[in-house]
């Protein structure tokens, strides 16, 4: 184990050699100045760990000795150490980005604490997680094998994504791969629990059943609506639970969590089917019969998507809402600027729906370009563009803004993603759907033990091109790959995220009413 060397700096150094010979017992190895000239010289020589400085000292003063040492080595975290307990010295210390402040007179363990919160954080990290872990290893294998109703999915759904965050911070790679073995399995029951009950949640007659696509809005967004509060429901295409955990832990300061729920998204888990039914509040077979021309069938060129407006006015009609409502879809960086500059005409509505493109374009992009697929390689690293994009979003300042007024903020989706790793060959004709995770068309040849097959459309609340058409659904990490070229497409699709079938990601979304602070 390597030693820990630690530079102490301080005018009065000979009285420290009590806290000295402490922390040598300790093993740590410590070399003392007694001004900041002198600690500058021996930064530039020696390859320290750590460096404890005093703030009140002749000649340089710690402030001025942190600065000429940040020049230096701005990677070597600072202690400062001083008498005063001035706020302004204590801003301007931690300003300049040290990694602690104390006050004297300080005392031997005290300074052990700063050493270990520092410099052993990780490994102390890592080891209670771990720990942690191991004891809850047995109890969501459990619950992976006793689930039998949807809120016991939500359930292992949320506890799954919190030691996905958790096990980030530890530096042991086999508790993350020991946890994605569990997601896998969960993954692998889910699909069964979801082609065993899908169909029966879509039947008026049954009454135990998860909040869906179209009725969205009514069980989880109306209810907030109408009151002195105006409402903005903030819908961000293609969202995982564990994304949006992600972007939470960003509003700590400026909103608290009023509702967090987990909503399931209809099937195929694909924009146009799942986002028009959610402002629709209907199911895409009614859409396509009841409204026509506000359905665009997969084999038109045109956006499916496009009478997003024209179908929530819809669905307040048919439900005799009388809100005041707006809607904005934001797909680049200046139509989220146009919309901040509108806030105060929106606070005076009802209801305001943002929808936000910018995870959906990144999932397609990291497919189709090297350097997104560098920057975003796995879960982790997803969910930390993500957090990036975000916090230097048009979205964040609107948040920002709107936290200053009475509101009520919204945040969901239409539905997740998947990174997929197992190819499932089919075979179809020309007008077979070009989806990865679902396939729809008249003349499929698979093997149906591997997918979620729906021969009967009209009973899943699907349209049809064709009288003989069915849709079939990938499960878990699987995407389907047609026979032809088939070990090509199944190598370039491999490890991309993927979206339209059955998995935990793609099918369990957030939905989460928030407040300012």
């Amino acid at each position: 184990m390597k030693t820990v060397r630690i530079l102490w700096t301080d005018d009065e150094v000979e009285a420290l050699k009590p806290h000295i010979f402490f922390l040598e017992e300790k093993g740590y190895t410590i070399d003392t100045c007694s001004n900041g000239n002198d600690a500058i010289d021996m930064v530039r020589q020696n390859p320290y760990d750590l460096i404890f400085l005093d703030e009140n000292m002749p000649g340089l003063s710690g402030i001025e000795t942190l600065r000429q040492i940040r020049e230096t080595r701005p990677d070597i975290p600072v202690v400062m150490i001083t008498k005063s307990e001035e706020e302004d010295l204590m801003e301007t210390a931690i300003g300049s980005e040290i990694a602690d402040f104390l006050i004297k007179p300080v005392k031997p363990k005290q300074v052990l604490l700063a050493i270990k919160k520092i410099l052993d954080q990780r490994r102390l990290v890592t080891e209670k997680t771990t720990t942690d872990y191991r004891q809850d290893f047995n109890r969501i294998t459990g619950l992976i094998s006793a689930a039998s109703g949807y809120s016991d999915w939500t359930d292992l759904y949320r506890k799954i994504v919190f030691w996905e965050a958790e096990l980030e911070k530890s530096s042991d790679p086999g508790m993350s791969e020991i946890l994605r073995m569990q997601e896998n399995e969960a993954n692998n029951s889910f699909s069964k629990f979801i082609i065993n009950n899908y169909l029966s949640w879509l039947s008026p007659s049954v009454r135990d059943k998860p909040v869906m696509s179209p009725t969205l809005f009514a069980r989880k967004i109306f209810p907030l609506a109408g009151s002195a509060k105006s409402l903005f429901v903030i819908l961000i295409d293609n969202l995982r639970f564990d994304q949006w955990k992600t972007i939470a832990a960003e509003l700590g300061g400026l909103y608290r969590p009023v509702d967090e729920d987990i909503y399931f998204s209809i099937l195929p888990t694909a924009t146009q089917f799942s986002r028009n039914s959610i402002f629709a509040g209907l199911m895409p077979l009614a859409i396509s019969e009841m409204l026509p021309k506000l359905w665009v069938s997969e084999e038109e060129d045109e956006g499916k998507n496009i009478f997003e407006e024209e179908l929530f006015r819809h669905q307040l009609s048919r439900n005799a809402l009388k809100y005041k409502w707006s809607y904005s879809k934001i797909t680049t960086g200046t139509d989220g600027k146009k919309v901040n500059e509108r806030v105060r005409q929106m606070l005076d509505n009802d209801i305001n729906i943002l929808v936000y493109n910018f995870v959906d374009m990144l999932s397609h992009a990291r497919t189709e370009m090297d350097v997104i697929r560098d920057l975003a390689g796995d879960e982790p690293a997803y969910r930390s563009l993500t957090r990036s994009w975000f916090i230097h979003s048009p979205l964040y300042d609107l948040l920002k803004i709107l936290a200053a007024h009475p509101v009520r903020v919204v945040f969901t989706t239409d539905h997740g993603t998947i990174r997929v790793q197992n190819p499932v060959k089919i075979v179809g004709d020309r007008k077979t759907s070009a989806n990865l995770r679902y396939k729809m068309g008249r003349n499929l040849d698979y093997d149906p033990r591997k997918v979620f097959e729906i021969t009967q459309p009209e009973k899943a609340g699907l349209p049809k091109s064709n009288i003989s058409s069915r849709y079939i659904f990938a499960l878990n990490k699987d995407y389907i790959v047609y026979q032809n070229n088939y070990n090509y497409y199944a190598a370039y699709y491999r490890d991309t995220f993927q979206h339209g079938g059955i998995s935990m990601q793609e099918v369990m979304l957030p939905v989460a009413c928030m407040e300012p602070v």
